[in-house]
């Protein structure tokens, strides 16, 4: 049976003393679930090739390449290669990778019609210090949320594009930057565990419907404030050989954004959707 320990008050568990490569049914059903309950979850001291982590990825549910074509792996399309490339020809930093995932709060996937399930990292190389990346729990959001909030908000959905109101789509190809706005609800669900949780990100939201423009930039405001409770986060410091996965259904997630640009900071990451959705 797998040691789970609790990193997080609301958020966030690691599992030691597990070889993903090596799980049976069973384990893997104990591991998941744990997941399910933590919402992130940390594996240390994995040795893997990369077909080693598509397959263990792919337990979780159908993996799709990222729309930023220009950072998936050239032989394996479903991985984003994080950190890669980040100085240009003239060994200018580039800043769009460099700060990747840190200029906001965010969930992965909301500008899909089906967002994404999860996302999960493993850790290449690790910078001598920074580098971190931080979690924290929608489902705290949401409970945290004043009554007449709450009221304010449930069945409404929220117009979701990626880039959001700032059109911050410098990672996509020009002909990938036309994207059309989706729509979920802001009060959403878990599919799994059947508890509420804010699904709201101020950098991919554009309105919130059925309200007008004033209203909506009101409602936007006031939930970006209080979409991340103080006692519900998790900081993970990296090392080298770490499996990260997070559930983008229930959690946010913002890298530090302050390692030293001149050493490496490289992840593997997959883009996991649920079983039979890969949009």
């Amino acid at each position: 049976m797998i040691r789970v320990q609790q990193l997080g008050a609301h958020i966030g568990a690691e599992v030691s003393d597990v070889d993903v490569t090596r799980l049976d049914d069973q384990t893997f059903s104990a591991l998941y679930k744990a997941w399910l309950d933590h919402n992130v979850l940390v594996l240390h001291d994995q040795q893997l090739e990369i077909d080693d982590f598509l397959r263990y990825s792919r337990r979780f549910g159908v993996l799709a390449p990222h729309p930023s074509k220009s950072t998936r792996h050239p032989d394996y399309p479903e991985i984003t290669m994080l950190g890669v490339n980040k100085f240009d020809a003239d060994g200018k930093l580039n800043v769009a990778i460099y700060r990747r995932g840190a200029e906001g709060w965010h969930t992965d996937g909301a500008y899909d019609k089906i967002p994404f399930k999860a996302t999960q990292l493993y850790a290449v190389a690790i910078p001598s210090r920074g580098g971190d990346t931080l979690f924290a729990s929608m489902y705290s959001a949401y409970d945290a949320l004043p009554l007449s909030l709450k009221e304010r908000v449930e069945g409404r959905l929220g117009a979701f594009t990626y880039g959001g109101r700032r059109k911050t789509n410098a990672l996509l190809d020009e002909d990938d930057r036309d994207w059309q706005p989706v729509q979920h609800p802001i009060v959403r669900t878990h599919p799994e565990t059947g508890r509420k949780a804010l699904y709201f990100e101020p950098g991919k939201i554009l309105r919130i419907e059925g309200v007008d423009g004033a209203e909506s930039d009101a409602l936007i405001d006031e939930l970006t404030e209080r979409m991340i409770q103080p006692d519900a986060q998790y900081r993970h410091k990296w090392s080298r050989g770490d499996i990260v996965i997070w559930d983008n259904r229930c959690s946010y997630h913002l890298a530090a954004g302050d390692y030293p640009p001149e050493e490496d900071r490289i992840h593997w990451r997959v883009s996991i959707h649920e079983f039979g959705h890969a949009d």
